[in-house]
């Protein structure tokens, strides 16, 4: 709807003449923004009024295809593996806890005893970014992986090699994966094709996407519409919701820890559940989190209904995985175990 609106006030201006006078663009964009902000009928965007799914700025989420399975296996097996940090003390999984959101509940997790900058996002749908880790300094899944060992776990690939090279369990599970012995770059690959699988199609959102009309709430659609029509969407939209941009944060107000200034947009589904928000862990509720949001990066201040309509249409987008709801993190993930 809002593409064709602007469409069509484009070629009024063009055939009165009115693109030259910044008086007559004021007036029509502003009827524009206010015909966007009514709050129309649930009925009036349901999938069996629309034209197609193709219309909407969110897409469903496709299941993971094509994966090696021997390599995503040893991949799952190595994300849990203590060894791999230096002291033997925490695996990937300590602060992506994939048996919940994907992440932790903490502000700022601990790498070898000293508490990480920024907050920890979840590895869900982490292969539908374009970038990676808050700055989005990192363009590949290896790339991060590789950091990773380096950062949060105070080693390297070198030495993580070497200790895997020492476990004849280990050896085998590289030779059946990739013929031969652990090297950095099987390590690499074998996690991010782990890394690949984690996504969490199957939300109720991308059910109404589909076509299931009653698979959201009038309510939740409510509040997709205020998400689009006060700009939400510009920044959070594609398959992840966000997570392919990037964007300065506190445009109007402060919003967190003013470092890093520009960050990667992050993807909103299975929001609902990755408590707390933001680059520094700062907002401990969703609805506290879409409060700040709307004053800080819109200079809205948004209504308690808006804002609760917002927070019902994000909690639709909480995918599965592996059959079971994405669920909230709890406060001392699972000790990480070693190979077996």
């Amino acid at each position: 709807m809002t593409s064709k609106l602007i469409a069509s006030q484009r070629r009024v201006l063009k055939t009165t003449g009115m693109s030259r006078a910044p008086h007559w663009c004021g007036i029509v964009y502003l009827v524009l923004i206010l015909c966007l902000e009514v709050d129309w009928p649930a009925a009036a965007q349901s999938p069996t009024t629309r034209a197609g799914v193709a219309q909407e700025p969110i897409a469903p989420i496709p299941a993971a295809l094509g994966l090696d399975p021997q390599r995503l296996l040893l991949g799952e097996r190595l994300f849990q593996d203590r060894r791999l940090s230096r002291a033997d003390t925490h695996s990937c999984s300590s602060c992506h806890d994939v048996e919940t959101n994907g992440a932790s509940t903490r502000e700022h997790d601990t790498a070898e005893g000293q508490p990480k900058t920024l907050n920890t996002p979840t590895v869900f749908n982490v292969s539908l970014n374009f970038r990676l880790n808050w700055e989005g300094n990192l363009r590949s899944l290896e790339e991060g992986v590789e950091r990773s060992l380096r950062s949060s776990m105070a080693s390297s690939t070198e030495e993580a090699v070497g200790k895997l090279r020492g476990d004849p369990e280990a050896v085998r599970q590289f030779r059946d994966a990739y013929g031969r012995e652990p090297d950095a770059a099987a390590l690499l690959d074998a996690i991010a094709t782990y890394e690949r699988s984690l996504v969490t199609p199957g939300s109720r959102f991308d059910r109404w996407l589909a076509g299931e009309a009653d698979a959201i709430t009038p309510l939740e659609l409510s509040g997709y519409q205020a998400f689009k029509s006060l700009g939400c969407i510009s920044c959070h939209q594609g398959v992840n919701v966000g997570g392919n941009l990037f964007q300065r944060h506190g445009i109007f107000h402060p919003l967190g820890s003013p470092e890093p200034a520009l960050l990667r947009v992050p993807g909103l589904r299975n929001v609902a559940n990755t408590p707390p928000y933001f680059h520094d862990g700062s907002a401990k509720t969703l609805a506290e989190a879409v409060k700040a949001m709307g004053l800080a990066q819109l200079d809205r201040v948004l209504t308690e209904s808006q804002i609760a309509a917002i927070v019902a249409f994000l909690d639709t987008l909480t995918g599965t995985y592996r059959g079971r709801l994405v669920r909230s993190g709890v406060a001392t993930p699972q000790p990480s175990p070693a190979f077996r």
